[in-house]
């Protein structure tokens, strides 16, 4: 670092306070972001860090000036935050910015516009992103991470100040898509259901008036959701919905950090970027494949989801063997995504193309007898494809797929033959769920 001297230092801490109150005076909140947004790592947030850090009376000049001293309960605990943000002490850091926010809600509260709401989601943003920072300090100092449920908490309340009438509630969405990234951290996805029900059931909520952003990532979030509860037309509904209104030019649609100055930044990306749909399109792809819809190979090629190729191979061919070696190829990858469940319940789709494809040959050889199927012939096929599996095996595996309807059809158990029905034996899902 450069040598500082002491004039220096006053004039950087002088400047900020000047800009921080004139910021708020004339409702100037694109200026205030910037000096909130500690991540941007801004030239003029880590000088006047550094100038923090060796002008130890700044509480001084806070207290002396009427102009400055109103937002003290603000601006103090931020500056402390700041110090401690440029040294590296993330704990520190994390509970005194949590004071300045807590501050700059009361005042938030008292402004009857909303001009402020893009600052309050740099300060949203700021403090979900400061907490899971001080979580891995505490982590590998062999402590309990709690910062990331305190930061939970304090949007909880965010989300109060912003549920009402008036122009502020359109920043609740917002609020609602950073405490689902929370919860998702932390495995605690059961308590996205209260503000689910909070934004999809009170009244004083228009889902078509908030940001198509946050529309966006609700939805995807929301999809995410109905994923892990297997509601697929749920899911499909709300990730179609996220897929189809995100615009691949704009990645805020899933709150990336794109602009080293400012996080919230529009990046603006070549029309056809897959970056933007890719996030979706991870947990799409399961939900249409549950439904019985397969995607095109040129989609696969396009996102790079070259995890999914074989997958809807073995679902067109019938393939259990390629199935269950794609599974297990790419297990890490599904489980952490957690959609390795939804695949592995694709078995009973391959099963059901699997009949088909021998009933198919077995019309084109006798049509009269290609309704009685033997399952010794099932048993042989499955053998080609090196799945070691006895008659009674293949006669559950059958059963479960009359019952789920999926295949139609009753066993002649004597001559241990399953008759398929005459009309639409194989019937398709049809974008509908196998039955439960």
């Amino acid at each position: 670092m450069a040598y500082l001297s002491m004039g220096e230092a006053h004039r950087r801490i002088t400047d900020y306070l000047n800009r921080f109150s004139d910021a708020v005076f004339c409702q100037n909140v694109s200026s205030l972001k910037q000096l909130l947004s500690f991540s941007s790592n801004s030239p003029f947030l880590i000088s006047l860090a550094d100038a923090l850090n060796l002008f130890q009376d700044a509480n001084r000049l806070i207290k002396q000036s009427d102009k400055y001293s109103q937002f003290g309960d603000i601006i103090v605990p931020l500056f402390r935050s700041l110090q401690n943000y440029r040294t590296g002490n993330l704990v520190e850091s994390y509970h005194a910015f949590e004071k300045s926010a807590n501050a700059f809600i009361q005042e938030f509260r008292n402004w009857e516009s909303a001009w402020a709401l893009e600052a309050l989601y740099v300060l949203a943003y700021e403090i979900r992103v400061l907490a899971e920072r001080a979580d891995r300090e505490l982590a590998s100092s062999g402590k309990s991470p709690e910062k990331l449920k305190a930061a939970g908490s304090f949007l909880m309340k965010v989300f109060g100040v912003l549920a009402g009438k008036g122009a502020k509630r359109v920043g609740a969405l917002y609020v609602t898509c950073q405490l689902f990234k929370i919860y998702f951290k932390l495995g605690t996805v059961h308590l996205c259901r209260s503000v689910i029900r909070s934004i999809e059931t009170a009244r004083i909520f228009d889902f078509e008036e908030f940001p198509t952003r946050d529309k966006v990532t609700y939805m995807y979030y929301t999809g995410r959701l109905e994923v892990f509860n297997e509601n697929f037309p749920a899911a499909d509904q709300k990730l179609s919905y996220a897929l189809m209104h995100c615009n691949p030019r704009n990645e805020t649609n899933i709150r990336y950090v794109s602009s080293v100055f400012d996080a919230y930044a529009l990046h603006l990306l070549d029309r056809n970027s897959p970056d933007v749909s890719l996030m979706i399109l991870k947990y799409l792809i399961p939900v249409k494949l549950s439904i019985g819809i397969l995607p095109k190979d040129s989609i696969l090629q396009k996102y790079n989801l070259d995890e999914y190729s074989n997958i809807v191979q073995a679902l067109r061919r019938g393939d259990l063997r390629l199935l269950r070696q794609a599974l297990q190829e790419h297990e890490d990858q599904f489980l952490r995504s957690g959609v390795y469940l939804v695949l592995e319940k694709l078995e009973l789709q391959v099963y059901q193309r699997l009949l088909k494809k021998i009933y198919i040959i077995q019309k084109q050889k006798d049509p009269s007898k290609a309704h009685q199927m033997k399952l010794e012939v099932i048993v042989k096929a499955l053998k080609w494809l090196e799945m070691d599996m006895d008659v009674d095996e293949v006669e559950c595996i059958v059963a479960i797929l009359i019952y789920k309807n999926l295949v139609k059809g009753y066993f002649a158990h004597k001559s241990k033959v399953v008759v398929l029905s005459k009309q639409d034996p194989f019937p398709k899902l049809n974008g509908k769920p196998v039955n439960s």
